[in-house]
This record gives C-alpha cells, sequence and structure tokens, in this order.
C-alpha cells in the first residue's frame, strides 16, 4: 500500500512524485470548471433483491463540463437511507457530485439494492452485504469501461469511493471488509454463500475492485478491527450527536435498535494504534448527515465537508496545495475492546490520544447475576433511559425505554451465554454496561 509520514498525532498526509503535480493549474484542488454534465441512468449491474426480483442497477455520471482529460480521479459516492430506501439523487450525493465535478473529478451517485424484512439484526446485515456487493459491481464497471470502450474517461489508478450513513457504511465495509470469515458471527457460512459472498454477482465479473481511498460521512463499521495495517486510507467526517449511528461505538438505530457498530470515532482510534492514514474531523453536538439540505446551516456543514474532502483528495494525488479544512481534535473517549482475527491471533492495543467529555452516567446495579429468568436494573441517575441486551455478536436481543430508576426484565427466552447489558441516557447519551450471564 501507499507510503505514509506521520506529521502529527495519528493525522497522516501522502505525496507522490509519480503524479508530477497534478493540481499545479489548480485542478482538483478548486473549482476551475464552472459547470457539469450529468448523465442519468446509466445500468451498471443487476442482481436480486431481498424478495427474490431481478433488480437493474443504475448510476448517474458527473463530468466537468468541455472537459478534454483523458484520465480523470473518480468519485463514487453511495446515498444513505438506511438501507430501506434513498436515492443516488439524494441532496448530500448529488450536492458532492456536483461541487467534486467542478474540481475536475468525475463522479458516480449509484443506486443499490434497499430493503429488508423483518427489520432485525441478521437482516441487516444481509442488507449491508448486498448494499457491498453492488457498490463491488460499480467500481467493476468502470474498470471494465478503461479496459474496452473507456467511455468514461477515468484513471482506474485513482478511484475513491465514498458515502453518508448507511452508504458510508457501505462504503468502509468495502473498504475494509475482506474475509467472509470476518461477519461469520452475524451470518452462517451458508447464508453468506446463498447471497453470494462478499464479491456478489451485480455485474462485470472479472474486473478489480481494488480502490485507493474511503470517504466514510457519519458512518461505521461492524468491527473495527476489520481495518487493518497497510489498508487504504481513510477519510472520516462524523457528528457528537448523531443518534443514528453513533459517533463513538453503540448501537445503530434508524427508528429500531439494530445493533453495535463502531462509529467513526472508533475507527480514527484504531488507525491510530495501526499508523494507519486516516484523516478525521468532528463536528461537536452535530446530528446525523448535518450536511444534508439546502438551509443555512446545512450548508454551512457542506462547505465544510466538501473543503476537509478535498484536503484528503489532493493529498492521495499528490499535491501540496494548502488545506482549507483543517483536522481537529477527536471528542470523547474510544475504547478499543478485546476482539480476535480470524486466524485467532488478538488486536493491537488501545493507542492513548486526548479526549474530551468523559462518561458521567452513574454504574447500575444487575442481580441476580447470573439468572435464568428474571433480572433487575437499578440505577440513581434522573431521566429516560434506554435498556439494551446485546449478544457477543453484537446483535440487540432485547430492547425497551424506562423513565423509572429500576426495572426488571424476563429474559427466560434467551439461550444460555454471556451477554452485554447497557443503559443509556436519551438526553444526554451517557451510558454504563455490565456482562449479564443466562444459565
Amino acid at each position: 500500500m501507499k507510503n505514509a509520514t506521520l506529521l502529527t498525532g495519528c493525522l497522516t498526509f501522502f505525496a507522490f512524485s509519480a503524479l508530477a503535480q497534478p493540481c499545479a493549474s489548480g485542478r482538483y484542488a478548486s473549482d476551475v470548471f464552472s459547470n457539469f454534465d450529468v448523465t442519468s441512468n446509466i445500468t451498471y449491474g443487476s442482481n436480486q433483491n431481498f424478495l427474490g426480483s431481478a433488480t437493474t442497477l443504475k448510476l448517474d455520471f458527473y463530468a466537468p463540463q468541455g472537459d478534454t482529460a483523458t484520465a480523470r480521479p473518480l468519485i463514487i459516492w453511495v446515498h444513505g437511507g438506511s438501507f430501506l430506501g434513498g436515492s443516488k439523487t439524494d441532496i448530500d450525493v448529488q450536492t458532492l457530485s456536483e461541487r467534486f465535478a467542478k474540481k475536475g473529478y468525475v463522479c458516480a451517485s449509484i443506486d443499490y439494492r434497499t430493503g429488508f424484512f423483518p427489520i432485525d439484526s441478521a437482516n441487516a446485515v444481509k442488507a449491508v452485504v448486498r448494499a457491498q456487493q453492488d457498490l463491488k459491481g460499480a467500481i467493476r464497471f468502470f474498470y471494465k469501461d478503461r479496459a474496452t470502450t473507456n467511455t468514461y474517461k477515468i484513471d482506474t489508478t485513482r478511484i475513491f469511493i465514498g458515502g453518508s450513513s448507511a452508504g458510508a457504511i457501505t462504503a468502509l465495509h468495502v473498504g475494509y471488509l475482506n474475509d467472509e470469515c470476518e461477519i461469520s458471527d452475524y451470518l452462517s457460512a451458508g447464508t453468506i454463500t446463498t447471497l453470494g459472498g462478499l464479491e456478489g454477482a451485480s455485474g462485470n465479473p472479472g474486473y478489480s475492485t481494488e480502490v485507493q481511498g474511503v470517504i466514510n460521512l457519519c458512518g461505521a463499521l461492524a468491527r473495527y478491527s476489520w481495518l487493518e495495517a497497510g489498508d487504504v486510507p481513510l477519510c472520516s467526517i462524523h457528528g457528537t450527536a448523531d443518534a443514528t449511528v453513533k459517533y463513538n461505538r453503540g448501537i445503530v438505530n434508524p427508528g429500531t435498535a439494530l445493533m453495535y457498530l463502531d462509529g467513526s470515532r472508533m475507527l480514527f482510534e484504531r488507525s491510530c494504534a495501526l499508523s494507519h492514514p486516516h484523516n478525521f474531523y468532528t463536528f461537536p453536538n452535530a446530528p446525523h448527515g448535518p450536511y444534508a439540505g439546502t438551509n443555512a446551516t446545512a450548508l454551512a456543514y457542506m462547505d465544510t465537508t466538501e473543503n476537509f474532502v478535498r484536503d484528503f483528495l489532493i493529498q492521495q494525488l499528490g499535491c501540496t496545495d494548502i488545506n482549507l479544512q483543517e483536522p481537529n481534535m477527536p471528542m470523547e473517549t474510544a475504547n478499543l475492546y478485546a476482539i480476535n482475527y480470524c486466524d485467532g491471533s488478538p488486536v493491537d492495543e488501545v493507542c492513548l490520544t486526548s479526549a474530551i467529555n468523559e462518561n458521567t452516567l452513574a454504574t447500575f446495579e444487575m442481580y441476580p447475576n447470573p439468572t435464568s429468568d428474571l433480572v433487575t436494573l437499578s440505577w440513581k441517575s434522573e431521566g429516560e433511559k434506554s435498556i439494551f441486551i446485546v449478544d457477543l455478536a453484537g446483535r440487540v436481543v432485547h430492547y425497551q425505554n424506562a423513565n423509572s430508576g429500576t426495572i426488571t426484565l424476563d429474559v427466560s427466552q434467551l439461550k444460555a451465554g454471556n451477554y452485554l447489558v447497557q443503559i443509556v441516557d436519551v438526553n444526554t447519551m451517557e451510558s454504563s454496561n455490565r456482562q449479564l450471564m443466562i444459565d
């Protein structure tokens, strides 16, 4: 992979002499084109949706108007929508495509298979796999085009993938999930095979899915350990008040609590431990996807997002232009938990970095523990709380809210084994965890 020079903390910056100053004329670093062209509804593949029906996969292609370059960097953008909906014309991915086309990039905003039912953890994982397969099909589409008709004038050595929310989750999994055994806690080998494996069959078989970087806007990985030394560089932006995909580690909740995911803060901590190139920007107190919209506040967040992603991209291209948006200090403490690789070896130790905002939720009492039927939880802090019970694969097996300081749960239907019980303050998002044993 690319060589990195560590300059400060865990923030890494690159220079590649082989690309010979591609930003010398201002291209990629600034808006050198006044307009762009859009070619809509290009078919890049097909596959079966969660109901078994054939689905044609389409993308919209954005290019600088009047451009004569024949080998251009490509950004493939993936929309959000909780894997239940969304579109390639969603305002955030459309705006990003338009803005970066004016800088000289070409962009593809893709549709992918959405929908799953019942809405639970196992089916949510299947939806992520289907989205990952479709994004890989789109990557292969552009490799195939370059090798055949060269219609889109792509430089396949400079392909980047990114997205917002579910789109970021998709891009992260394409970038860093590379072994089926890594998701064996979520799906059986037979189910993975039935789905088509991690590569899938969404079109253009035989071509590469290699990319040069990942752009993560309010996304997460199921396991931080899937990001490994030597992996492609990562650019992340996330708000600390994100209640849908947590900034740190937490339950992803698009309206229904699904499972634990490792948010951008956890991924940055992992990158720090590995000296992996990762540019990270925190939006203090910002909600989920604050850049998606047309009001003044959303546009201000979009300007910051555009500038920070621009800085990341030109670093990967070898440009020496001054950053428009410097990285800021991450917030909250990110504690890397114990987990093993597929070969059984342990992950690296935690990298200690500066943090802000300590958790002040008092530790709760839980009794009896172990138990086989009823367990009582008791806490002293006031306010509404969310109660989660999560199995060792990260699946939410019980969820409810409580307003009183004591609650008794019936866990008699759960299988014997170890679980994690988490209480989250609905207002402050502070949390406390304890292990529960069911015998």
